[in-house]
């Protein structure tokens, strides 16, 4: 067994045991940070396949926005997890099911007839100045670049219709005009009024 087995041997096992932790633990900040786990573990994987855009994006995509934004969000709504454990045992069967359904497709899809080193072999090592990222950005721009721009519009789309959803005004809300605020005039905001002074009148006793 070489060296490269073995590390891959070890990537998978890390990978598997933070999968499983994942979907078992009780506490949704210690699932995200397995989370994380798996997803440092998956990006090693794709480095030994030499897919070092695919592993760079990994981490810097899903590690440093997607994983930082769900802790932010999991940590600032304090998550009852006494109604989450609600309705587990009814829910059991149903889950077992589609679980059992996923583990045989996964045979079937993953087994020795269609995945090998007889079938796909290990992937050629290439020069030292071939660049993974420039292979896949011409190949991305030349046959692929209208899927490409049509997968952009769709985001596109996405990003206005959630902006939209979520931006509505109340008549209550308030908010700022920088504008309104550049055009102020001291008039506006401050009025001298001349009052002329008076004197207490004295008691009499």
């Amino acid at each position: 067994m070489n060296f490269e087995t073995v590390v891959f041997y070890f990537f998978a096992a890390i990978l598997l045991f933070a999968a499983f932790r994942v979907v078992t633990t009780r506490n949704p900040v210690h699932a995200a940070l397995y989370l994380v786990l798996a997803f440092f573990t998956s990006a090693g994987l794709w480095l030994m396949l030499e897919a070092e855009f695919l592993a760079i994006a990994l981490v810097l995509v899903y590690v440093g926005a997607v994983m930082v934004l769900f802790l932010f969000v999991v940590m600032m709504l304090d998550i009852n997890l006494d109604r989450l454990r609600e309705g587990f045992w009814d829910y059991l069967p149903l889950a077992g099911f589609v679980a059992t359904m996923l583990v045989i497709e996964m045979t079937v899809v993953l087994g020795s007839r269609s995945f090998g080193l007889d079938i796909v072999p290990s992937p050629v090592p290439h020069a030292a100045g071939y660049s993974n990222t420039k292979e896949l950005g011409s190949l991305l721009y030349t046959d692929y670049v209208y899927p490409f721009e049509l997968a952009a519009v769709v985001l596109l789309v996405a990003i206005v219709a959630a902006i939209a959803l979520t931006m509505r005004r109340r008549k209550n809300s308030k908010y700022q005009d920088p504008a309104q605020q550049v055009r102020i005039k001291r008039a506006d905001r401050v009025r001298i009024v001349a009052m002329a002074s008076e004197q207490p009148s004295s008691t009499k006793s």
